[in-house]
């Protein structure tokens, strides 16, 4: 995922036509606001159009983008997966924030798909803050940054 350091920008216009899939888990409501909030700007900002679909938490993230993908992926030039997973007394957490974002990986290995990983996996609730809020880390507009970039790579790659 792109840094809070903007590494990768993207020029405001120059995703104009593209339009993307955002799979957002709503298990923390207000934090996924603020991840929303990032990535949809950043679409905004470079000219991309978007759909929200939402899913009960980070493990169904990744089954509903392949099914996206699978069904109507050409639709869509890329992903961006939202979502948080805290830590908590049980090993709940390692499973879901580790699965996830192996399926993920997977899914952008052995598809091609252009994705940008969003979902925060924080150890309490002032980290995910500190990162989903658009003032401050806005890896949600991190996220949906590398979707775009990744498509912008698979399209150069495509061109010889």
């Amino acid at each position: 995922m792109a840094s809070s350091g903007d590494i990768f920008a993207i020029a405001p216009g120059s995703a104009e036509g593209q339009h993307y899939l955002i799979v957002e888990a709503r298990f923390y409501t207000e934090l996924a606001d603020a991840l929303l909030e990032g990535a949809t700007t950043a679409f905004e900002k470079a000219g991309a159009t978007y759909e929200v679909l939402t899913v009960p938490g980070a493990l169904e993230i990744p089954a509903a983008i392949a099914m996206a993908s699978e069904l109507k992926g050409d639709e869509y030039d890329g992903y961006v997966a939202l979502g948080c997973v805290i830590r908590g007394e049980t090993t709940h957490y390692e499973i879901v924030s580790g699965e996830s974002a192996r399926a993920l990986m997977d899914l952008s290995v052995a598809d091609g798909i252009a994705l940008g990983n969003g979902i925060l996996t924080v150890e309490n609730e002032a980290q995910a803050w500190a990162r989903a809020r658009v003032s401050d880390q806005n890896k949600g507009g991190g996220a949906a940054v590398a979707a775009m970039t990744m498509a912008a790579l698979r399209a150069l790659l495509m061109e010889d």
